[in-house]
């Protein structure tokens, strides 16, 4: 069974490696085209095409997918099945083109997480479960009929950078599995549940990642842990930017409104939420590298 790979992030490649290890063929990988990064804007290969190109295997980088070149290119490959996880929205006719289709490795239990953040959502909205779907592609994003699944439990102070190291090891057995499966022509497919009350992982911006210190303190604290280490949510201190990586809920005192901070200037910084005050743990200062508050607040008078 000849297989196309397409993928760019670190998420990818312990799926990519999985099916190298596993004896799967895989004939060319399809990443994205290397981008300037850095101070001194030097291209940057993803980690995929790393992974790749140390193996040896034929990597393509087109900007279009629906580009001539390239369709013609990926079709002299003659793969029986293309494998997506962490890769772009895929133009039918690339989706189409192997006899066997094109499976993706979603970072979710679909039908629920739909969408292109499904892990930070999941602990944005206090889950105790997540997991990995397997599914063929079609039109509509996320939607193909079922291969298999696999679930594992969200721990209380569990952060969307523990979870993503834990779905990249659960996704890349159970591609593994799904493949073999495929291979032997034993799979049965199911049709995605069509829930009234599905929950979606829409792309996250900027102004999603600001806290709101009206909401609960749970609410604030899943969502300091749902977007971290990336993008990180973060709040105004002295007209500057302070990104929280981690942070705990402790009872309130009373007379501090929602948003005021206490701080001792050695050992602790908290703000009151609604309900609540967020202990600060592990932050980055808007021109400051990553510190814990301990050495923030040494040098930084409040």
């Amino acid at each position: 069974m000849k297989i196309v790979f397409m993928g760019t992030p670190d998420f990818a490649v312990a799926s990519l490696d999985a099916l190298v290890q596993a004896n799967f063929d895989v004939v060319a990988v399809v990443t994205a085209p290397d981008k300037p990064a850095g101070r001194g804007q030097k291209l940057n290969e993803s980690a995929v095409k790393k992974y790749a190109v140390g193996k040896g295997i034929p990597v393509l980088q087109p900007e279009k997918l629906k580009n001539p070149e390239f369709i013609e290119e990926l079709r002299s490959y003659k793969a029986d099945l293309q494998v997506v996880v962490a890769f772009r929205m895929l133009p039918e006719i690339v989706w189409n083109m192997p006899a066997k289709g094109t499976i993706n490795l979603h970072g979710s239990l679909l039908p629920q997480y739909r969408g292109a953040a499904p892990i930070n959502h999941a602990i944005i909205n206090g889950e105790k479960e997540s997991g990995v779907t397997t599914f063929f592609l079609k039109q509509e994003i996320d939607t193909g009929d079922i291969i298999l699944s696999d679930s594992v439990p969200i721990a209380d102070d569990e952060t969307a950078g523990e979870l993503h190291d834990k779905l990249m090891v659960v996704g890349a057995n159970l591609l593994v599995k799904t493949l073999r499966a495929i291979e032997a022509n034993n799979i049965t497919e199911q049709p995605q549940p069509q829930n009234d009350d599905l929950k979606h992982a829409p792309k996250i911006f900027k102004e999603d990642c600001k806290i709101d210190w009206n909401s609960p303190a749970q609410t604030i604290h899943n969502l300091i842990r749902g977007l971290s280490p990336y993008p990180t949510a973060f709040t105004v201190l002295n007209e500057k930017n302070l990104k929280v990586f981690k942070a705990e809920i402790e009872d309130k005192e009373p007379g501090i409104v929602a948003g005021g901070f206490l701080t001792d200037g050695k050992t602790y910084l908290k703000f009151a939420a609604k309900d609540g005050f967020i202990k600060l743990l592990d932050i980055q200062y808007e021109g400051k590298k990553r510190m814990l508050i301990e050495d923030f607040l040494r040098g930084m008078r409040l």
